[in-house]
């Protein structure tokens, strides 16, 4: 990855009534631009999302999505949905003056990535995807319910305990219920172990200063709460819709690369899979040695070779 850097410019764009999205631009004002999706949704951007970029080639705008981050109000929900944030990268585009762009998102930013491409294919240059993660049920299911349970299950213990035995059978209708509790204290506590569970998970080696980030009052709050609130509505989405064929036919002219680690547990490679099988023109490579996060060496230095490459475009 490329060394930190500092923003040059910050900004605040006001997108409804309710929501003011913070932005913040660095790198070269006269490169060829990308924007950063982040994670979650609700996990907000972080200084070292930067360093993914050649300073010297690009323009590097990030932005906190709805709700997350430095973006105000934090953790709410209304007026919060997939088809919302699509329309904010719309409206940040147009406000920067930009014509068309790179984008850039892993996990759930690489949900939002397919979503905005598909809606908005003549406004992208390229895509670099990280941890290909769709919101079909069978992925939830999998992370949330049977199956990273079975490789995880020290954790998992810890996951299930707020939620009485009675409600397991559902655990993210389970957790949906405490997130939006009116007592402080249960809204929190469930929404640091929603937090926790993920953190513990996303390493192929866990990494314990990565997992205290879910001990933070506000990142945890906003984290949860959001990433709930969207998994619970099927991400305002068909089952499916970002992986069916009409929707990658709209984008299959785009140069994309997709990396993947073999052990993420959190997205697994089985919707990577099924992306390229899809759509055979992008580019796959899974890391051998790596899970979930883009931290992790294999994946990072591939998602660098990757925005090297499209560089010049």
């Amino acid at each position: 990855m490329y060394p930190p850097i500092e923003p040059y410019e910050t900004g605040k764009l006001k997108v409804s009534d309710l929501h003011t999205l913070y932005y913040e631009i660095s790198g070269n004002k006269e490169g060829t631009p990308v924007v950063f999706l982040h994670g979650g949704p609700g996990g907000g951007t972080d200084a070292r999302d930067r360093s993914f970029f050649n300073p010297a080639k690009y323009k590097i705008v990030l932005f906190d999505q709805r709700g997350a981050g430095k973006s105000i109000p934090t953790a709410v929900l209304e007026e919060n949905t997939t088809w919302d944030l699509v329309k904010d990268i719309e409206r940040l585009r147009e406000h920067l003056g930009v014509e068309k762009w790179h984008v850039f998102g892993g996990s759930w930013g690489s949900s939002l990535s397919l979503a905005y491409a598909q809606s908005h294919p003549d406004r992208v240059k390229s895509l670099v995807l990280r941890g290909i993660f769709t919101l079909r049920k069978s992925e939830l299911r999998f992370f949330y319910q049977e199956g990273a349970s079975h490789l995880f299950p020290e954790a998992w213990d810890e996951f299930v305990a707020p939620i009485p035995e009675s409600e397991r059978h559902d655990m993210v209708l389970a957790y949906h219920a405490q997130l939006n509790s009116q007592d402080d204290e249960v809204r929190l506590r469930a929404a640091k172990a929603w937090s926790k569970w993920e953190m513990s998970t996303s390493k192929l080696y866990v990494d314990p200063a990565h997992v205290a980030e879910a001990e933070k009052d506000d990142f945890a709050n906003a984290f949860a709460r959001i990433e709930n609130h969207y998994f619970i509505n099927d991400g305002w989405m068909r089952d499916g819709q970002l992986l069916e064929q009409q929707e990658i036919d709209k984008i299959r002219h785009i140069p994309c690369v997709t990396v993947q680690g073999r052990y993420d547990v959190v997205c697994p490679a089985t919707t990577a899979y099924a992306l390229k099988k899809v759509w055979p023109e992008m580019k796959l490579h899974i890391v051998p040695d790596a899970g979930h996060s883009s931290r992790e060496p294999g994946i990072a230095k591939l998602l660098v070779e990757a925005t090297d490459t499209f560089a010049h475009i």
